[in-house]
């Protein structure tokens, strides 16, 4: 299973898809909007380039996509939880996005695409429940067109101790609670702070990106290093 994305952690997330929105914003105090929109404003693309969103959920950032781009791109819009695609549908019939986004079920490491066909890759807040990161960072590498760009958003651990300390008791004693009081699932919000506690420093994923092939790599920590959003563009030919 080193290579392809974990069965539990598929029905892990099928099972918390109805509180998902309302829990994200509750628990990150709404930043996750902000880190979101930035995610977007870094990917440097045309009003009509075609990005792969990569572990989708219920389609917040293939959204923003369209709202900072315009109707002219077009989202493949990815998530190996069916659930969260069919919470998907509905937020992007509302915005009017339907012809820009498409949805589609599918592991990371087997989208059904060729090689060298986006101008950018996406994946927010998913990246942490991959295990063989290496092997994802290539995938995304080969699905990308030559001066493409991957960005990457993730949760991150404070460098400063005394809010770092702050910050695990809030993850570690607080969010488990939230999170069962309106997910109703006793597992996820205690797998979300040790996924987190799993995931490299950042200065270790960007080596690893740079690793895959990506140039030009870079990292911003946000909210006091609650966030980080990583930077990669593959070179052009």
């Amino acid at each position: 299973m080193k290579s392809a994305e974990l069965p539990y952690v598929r029905d892990m997330f099928n099972h918390i898809a109805p509180r998902y929105d309302f829990l994200n914003r509750l628990l990150s105090l709404r930043r996750d909007v902000y880190w979101r929109r930035e995610l977007v404003g870094r990917l440097d693309v045309t009003p009509t380039a075609r990005i792969l969103d990569v572990a989708c959920g219920t389609g917040d950032v293939a959204l923003e996509i369209v709202r900072q781009r315009g109707r002219g791109v077009f989202v493949a819009a990815a998530d190996f939880a069916p659930r969260m695609l069919h919470l998907a549908q509905p937020k992007i019939h509302d915005r009017e996005a339907r012809d820009s986004i498409g949805l589609l079920a599918a592991d990371a490491f087997r989208m059904p695409f060729g090689q060298d066909l986006f101008d950018a890759v996406a994946i927010a807040f998913g990246i942490r429940n991959i295990q063989d990161k290496a092997t994802v960072l290539r995938c995304f590498y080969d699905l990308l067109k030559p001066g493409g760009r991957l960005a990457v958003l993730e949760l991150a651990t404070p460098d400063s101790s005394l809010l770092r300390r702050a910050y695990l008791f809030y993850f570690n004693r607080v969010l488990p609670l939230v999170g069962r009081l309106f997910s109703k699932h006793a597992f996820a919000y205690s797998y979300l702070p040790a996924s987190v506690a799993q995931f490299p420093p950042a200065a270790e994923f960007a080596v690893m990106m740079h690793s895959a092939g990506f140039h030009k790599v870079n990292y911003r920590k946000m909210t006091l290093g609650v966030a980080v959003l990583f930077i990669g563009d593959k070179p052009p030919k």
